[in-house]
């Protein structure tokens, strides 16, 4: 009798193996954008705490939320989900709400959003000077709010950010800004020696800040120098 039941038992998880063998994988993908609606550029991001795209699917109750992290050059993929409608809404950006969506995802979806940036930095120059990194550039606020602050962030990799950094340079604004300002921001290459080595290359890259609610940085794209 017993080695009936161990028989039973034997083929009752073999069974169960058989249909988790056969559970659906995930066999479909989301890519896509985020362009600035005025100006068709990609909207610069930070690859970590930077913006994200909440992902809701439909079917399920409680439902849990996904989320996708959204790349330095504002894209995003992941090719890893299941084929259902889902209700989609980029949060925590730099850039103004979006209203969340549904959306049939399917093998090779792509949903871009339009965004409006809540700074555009504009006519970014970022140039080695004597012994110094030299950034320039305006800002174009599309908020009526505080810009909290500017930086000029460093380091070797090109996902360079505020939170991604080796050296940088950051300057409290706290105020509403003048369109037509221009900004200096300065790295001194000697006093930074230990992280910037000379002779090496660096990518470095301009961020601004609102004050917003869970805002993130705006950014220029990042510069390659050898120092």
């Amino acid at each position: 009798m017993k080695k009936i039941h161990i028989y039973i038992l034997a083929v009752t998880l073999a069974f169960s193996a058989c249909k988790l063998d056969n559970l659906e994988k995930p066999a479909a993908g989301l890519s896509g954008k985020f362009i600035d609606a005025q100006t068709n550029e990609l909207v610069q991001q930070d690859i970590i705490r930077g913006t994200q795209i909440e992902l809701k699917e439909h079917g399920y109750d409680p439902v849990s939320s996904q989320f996708l992290v959204v790349k330095t050059d504002g894209t995003y993929e992941n090719s890893m989900l299941f084929a259902n409608t889902y209700t989609i809404q980029p949060v925590r950006g730099n850039f103004i709400a979006v209203e969340p969506q549904e959306f049939k995802i399917s093998p090779g979806s792509t949903l871009d959003f339009k965004v409006v940036p809540y700074i555009r930095i504009r006519e970014a120059s970022i140039t080695k000077t004597g012994n110094k990194i030299v950034a320039t550039f305006k800002i174009q606020q599309n908020i009526i709010s505080n810009v909290k602050k500017i930086g000029l962030y460093a380091h070797v990799d090109s996902r360079v950010g505020e939170p991604m950094r080796q050296a940088a340079t950051e300057r409290e604004l706290n105020a509403v800004t003048d369109a037509n300002q221009v900004y200096t921001l300065e790295i001194d290459l000697p006093s930074n020696s230990a992280v910037l080595k000379p002779g090496n290359q660096y990518y470095f890259r301009i961020g601004a800040l609102i004050d917003a609610s869970e805002a993130k940085l705006n950014y220029a794209p990042a510069v390659r120098i050898t120092i």
